[in-house]
């Protein structure tokens, strides 16, 4: 009885060594290249791409983090944002040339009209107090031309946003970006406190709304003047308001969309409205603007998303 009991620990003993063994054997055949084909493999997310280690070395807020949405890489679904240009010079209007690449390697061409434009380029200062909506030139050869005016010492991330209008992305919004360091003394200052209401050249910008972090909501902007509401709009990008958002701390993008229509060639509905999805929580930075008299003015105020 007494051998029968120890025989049979042993035997106990001896399958529990075999099955660890066995499972020890598999998980390494299965992290190996030439593991089974159906065994664990790493994805895209596990494996960095080139252009994603590349992003990662950009000294610029957020490029150390996995986001590849909101603006914040120079690649996604397989268009790229090229530029040989590393560095801009401060204080003086510069030609920033850059190509968007497509899925084959080659420049893109053809570009779906978005609010009027081919292409919408953004040049944002690292601490969000500089910004630059432009709208620039294609060469035949896909190379694209922003005419920046001059931009103080400091880091930069430059926004390209655009549709393509061929190829695997047609029809699909994309948000790309670079970075350039502009020499100098770069002296930071730090963001007003959130506030709805801002004002430039004697205008009331007014922007209200409570938005929440990965959700979807409106925001409705007001503009006044001496407290009434201004009725003299121009439309400006086919609407009376342009609204743009950088996200502080990583600069990452929203582009939020206008839902008021025009209506004729001026205008100044007491609400304008905006459909606004912000990804994160924390302030952002909202430019927004409009056109009165053939004149731009651009309104920036800080908006905190819960």
């Amino acid at each position: 009885m007494t051998q029968r009991f120890h025989t049979s620990r042993r035997a106990l003993a001896a399958a529990a060594a075999t099955a660890a063994l066995t499972l020890a054997l598999a998980a390494c055949g299965s992290n190996s290249g030439s593991g089974p084909a159906n065994g664990p493999t790493m994805t895209g997310m596990d494996r960095p791409s080139p252009s994603a280690s590349a992003g990662a070395m950009e000294s610029m807020p957020g490029m150390g983090t996995a986001s590849t949405g909101n603006g914040l890489a120079a690649a996604k679904d397989g268009y790229e944002m090229t530029s040989t240009a590393t560095t801009v010079p401060a204080g003086r209007a510069t030609a920033y040339r850059f190509a968007i690449a497509g899925p084959d390697g080659r420049p893109v061409t053809r570009f779906a009209v978005d609010q009027t434009k081919r292409m919408h380029f953004y040049a944002i200062r690292s601490d969000l107090t500089g910004f630059q909506h432009l709208h620039p030139t294609m060469a035949g050869d896909g190379t694209w031309t922003a005419p920046l005016a001059g931009l103080r010492p400091g880091a930069w991330r430059m926004f390209a946003s655009f549709t393509p209008d061929s190829g695997a992305g047609k029809g699909e919004g994309l948000v790309l970006s670079r970075t350039v360091k502009v020499p100098g003394m770069a002296m930071t200052s730090s963001l007003p406190k959130a506030s709805g209401t801002a004002t430039v050249d004697g205008y009331t910008v007014t922007v209200k709304g409570d938005p929440m972090a990965g959700m979807a909501h409106q925001l409705t902007a007001t503009v006044t003047r001496d407290g009434r509401p201004v009725t003299d709009l121009q439309p400006y990008l086919d609407t009376y308001a342009h609204l743009t958002a950088f996200h502080q701390g990583d600069l990452a993008f929203a582009h939020l969309h206008p839902e008021t229509e025009v209506d004729g060639d001026h205008g100044g509905p007491a609400a304008l409205t905006f459909h606004a999805e912000f990804a994160r929580s924390g302030n952002w930075r909202l430019f927004l603007q409009f056109q009165t008299g053939g004149r731009l003015h651009t309104a920036s105020l800080t908006l905190p998303v819960g």
